[in-house]
């Protein structure tokens, strides 16, 4: 069975760019994404990230979650399985 292709930072970059094109995505960005834990690209031998299908997934509801909800870093934080299955951020209504 082979392994779904692994996109570069950039090709990451040009996907989410056409897909949010309101949004101003650069790599920046999704390299804080990183150092904050919300994705954990792969990395080459020689250090370039790898964005898997669940890496992208996850930055597509993290910048649905932005700006759709308004949702901080810390709240999207809370909601990993969420983002795993690409669900909407959860309903801040009542509850946690």
């Amino acid at each position: 069975m082979r392994q779904a292709a692994r996109k570069s930072i950039g090709q990451a970059l040009a996907e989410l760019t056409a897909e949010f094109p309101d949004e101003d995505i650069k790599e920046s960005k999704l390299r804080f994404l990183e150092a904050e834990g919300l994705v954990e690209p792969e990395r080459t031998p020689s250090g370039y990230r790898k964005y898997s299908t669940q890496d992208m997934e996850r930055l597509r509801y993290i910048i649905r979650a932005q700006r759709e909800h308004y949702l901080p870093l810390k709240v999207i934080r809370e909601h990993p399985e969420a983002m795993d299955l690409g669900l909407s951020p959860p309903s801040l209504n009542g509850g946690h």
